[in-house]
């Protein structure tokens, strides 16, 4: 089953096919505070294949406000760290854990907006890999925040 995406985001992802979690949903990573979709209070961060890597839908919630208006900077570096670790995915086959997260906040990000998420691959060095992304505002195209990763693809 499919589940649907809130309207404005379904013209940018129209097309484009979900990466979803493999495995049992006892598999370890389905518990995952940011992508886990058995985690009963996670963020649940969808992923989706573009040429590029992965490209994301993010609503952040008022309840994970930090300023007024705008999102806590911890929950914009967890949404980050989900979008870089679901471009490892893409581009390894293999789930990834993170070795190293950089992120620059570069605006406010607010809540309640829609945010797309966007991740690529910088270097594959077998062992780790190096990816960067950023968070942009939807209907602006401007970048919010942006984020750098070193992750160690997990054995199958």
């Amino acid at each position: 089953m499919t589940l649907s995406l809130p309207e404005p985001f379904r013209s940018t992802f129209d097309g484009l096919e979900e990466q979803r979690l493999s495995g049992e949903p006892d598999n370890r990573f389905h518990q995952c505070f940011g992508c886990g979709p058995s985690h009963p209070t996670g963020l649940h961060v969808r992923t989706f294949r573009t040429d590029e890597g992965v490209a994301s839908p993010i609503l952040i919630s008022r309840q994970h406000e930090g300023p007024p208006g705008a999102a806590h900077g911890g929950i914009v570096a967890a949404y980050l760290d989900e979008v870089l670790a679901a471009t490892v995915l893409r581009v390894t086959g293999r789930l990834g854990v993170t070795g190293e997260l950089t992120i620059r906040y570069i605006k406010p990000v607010p809540t309640e907006t829609p945010i797309v998420g966007r991740g690529s691959l910088v270097t594959d060095h077998g062992r780790y890999v190096d990816v960067e992304g950023r968070l942009e505002d939807l209907s602006t195209g401007n970048v919010l925040a942006t984020g750098r990763g070193r992750f160690f693809p997990v054995p199958s």
